[in-house]
């Protein structure tokens, strides 16, 4: 599992509140900023980083099996989240947060612990002031494609996140 020199755990609000989305995104990627505490258990990081586009990788584990012995479909749905969410993220400005609030998976090929490391990178494809909208496309260490989807976010200040952050 990959870790970062600041650990896991939450960007402090008002530190969050005072960076982009591709600023933060980039700080926990390069260990300036802690990951999320949900990273420590999904064996996937971020990888690469630019305003609307961000690919995560991932390495699957048979921790990670379901009872077929093969990769569960939410560890590969998790990996599209990550990328498509965090692509909307990396076009927000300074003040903004983003919540998903649909999505759908289309699993095309099965996945298990030997598969390599599977990368998986999610698009903005529209960034409206409330809505936005992104793709992701996931492929294997030999390069096929093994999963795509859809998601919509929904865009507010940050100061309408959760009270406990």
């Amino acid at each position: 599992m990959k870790t970062t020199n600041a650990g896991f755990g939450l960007v402090p609000p008002h530190v969050a509140a005072s960076m982009s989305g591709v600023d933060l995104l980039r700080g926990v990627r390069d260990g300036m900023l802690p990951a999320p505490p949900f990273a420590e258990c999904t064996n996937m990081w971020l990888s690469t980083i630019e305003v609307g586009e961000v690919t995560f990788v991932g390495e699957p584990t048979q921790g990670f099996y379901n009872p077929m012995g093969i990769i569960h479909g939410g560890w590969l749905a998790t990996l599209l989240d990550s990328a498509m969410g965090s692509a909307v993220h990396s076009a927000l400005q300074p003040g903004q947060a983003f919540a998903t609030i649909d999505m759908s998976a289309t699993f095309l090929k099965s996945v298990r612990a030997n598969s390599g490391t599977i990368s998986c990178t999610g698009k903005v494809l529209r960034l409206g002031q409330r809505v936005a909208s992104a793709e992701g496309k996931m492929y294997d260490a030999k390069g096929e494609l093994i999963a795509h989807g859809m998601e919509t976010c929904l865009i507010f200040p940050i100061d309408q996140a959760a009270p406990s952050r």
